[in-house]
């Protein structure tokens, strides 16, 4: 009996053997059909399945596929932006904006970065950017700081807005003293070999500020408020390889830092801003004479003031 599809494809066919020739009857001819549609019937089932286990397999791998692509596209938001936020936009599709009644921002310029981009080769000027910027980010990431952008070799950073406490003016300060000094680290090895150095500009201010998300297709973490522009003045109005704070950033840390008084800078609108050089940390609180790292004594201060993630960092 020959095996034939619905669709009109000849699988084989379907043999019945004996020892003895026979004339088979009308009634053992329409049961080997039968039988014949039987065993079509498995065939067709066992395709089937074999259909269903590679769907299933194909399934399974897009399955595997999307969540690699999701796990991927979760890690460059994350890159993007700072984790709370890009959780926060993760669950709900969007962010909330935030308004913070103190956060520290800081801005950092490169000195002589204009004519170093006349003189220096594409390539380099990237390299000598990223390496730059590469070091600011992961000091400011161990004193708390997000990175909120970077506009050509300027450099901004803000402290108490992701994870609000009473030391982000400490933060920042500290950030800032390190800072400093791998740029003065980074400029004598560029003077070794030869090459044009830059020096850091550092402005910094205390004050409130809106946090928020802006953008669908490039989205960006950015703060706005007269703080913002306050610290901008801080730094353009700063000195190379110095770091200028202002007055509100002097009252929440001068018990701990040294400071140097500047005295009023006139900025627009006739306003005056009191201005005041970080030189460093006192030194009963500093391990070194350049008044960069923290003694114990520090740490413990630090701790009552109401922080302990330097101490677990120690």
């Amino acid at each position: 009996m020959p095996l034939i599809t619905d669709e009109g494809y000849a699988l084989g066919t379907l043999c019945v053997m004996d020892f003895e020739p026979r004339q088979l009857s009308f009634e053992q001819t329409e049961a080997l059909r039968m039988l014949s549609h039987q065993v079509l019937a498995q065939l067709e089932l066992r395709r089937k399945l074999i259909e269903d286990r590679q769907t299933i397999k194909q399934l399974e791998q897009a399955r595997l596929e999307a969540a690699a692509e999701r796990a991927r596209a979760e890690e460059l938001l994350h890159n993007v932006l700072p984790a709370p936020i890009a959780d926060e936009l993760t669950r709900r599709g969007r962010v909330q904006p935030k308004y913070t009644r103190s956060a520290t921002i800081l801005f950092a310029d490169i000195q002589g970065f204009t004519l170093l981009a006349e003189r220096t080769e594409p390539a380099r000027l990237i390299h000598l950017l990223d390496e730059y910027f590469s070091a600011l980010d992961e000091i400011g990431a161990r004193h708390g700081l997000e990175k909120v952008k970077t506009m050509g070799d300027a450099y901004m950073a803000v402290a108490g807005v992701i994870s609000p406490d009473r030391r982000h003016s400490i933060d920042v300060c500290l950030a800032a003293l390190e800072m400093r000094a791998q740029l003065d680290h980074l400029r004598v090895e560029c003077e070794a070999i030869g090459e044009h150095a830059l020096q850091l500009r550092i402005g910094i201010h205390t004050g409130p500020v809106i946090s928020g998300v802006v953008g669908n297709r490039r989205m960006t973490f950015d703060i706005w408020g007269d703080a913002v522009n306050t610290a901008w003045f801080m730094e353009a109005f700063g000195v190379a390889g110095r770091i200028n704070v202002s007055e509100t950033v002097a009252g929440h840390v001068h018990g701990l830092f040294n400071l140097e008084l500047r005295g009023p800078v006139e900025a627009k609108h006739a306003r005056a801003h009191q201005m005041l050089f970080l030189n460093g940390l006192k030194r009963e609180y500093s391990r070194n004479e350049d008044g960069n790292l923290p003694n114990d004594h520090f740490l413990s201060e630090y701790h009552r003031i109401g922080g302990s993630r330097l101490a677990h960092e120690r």
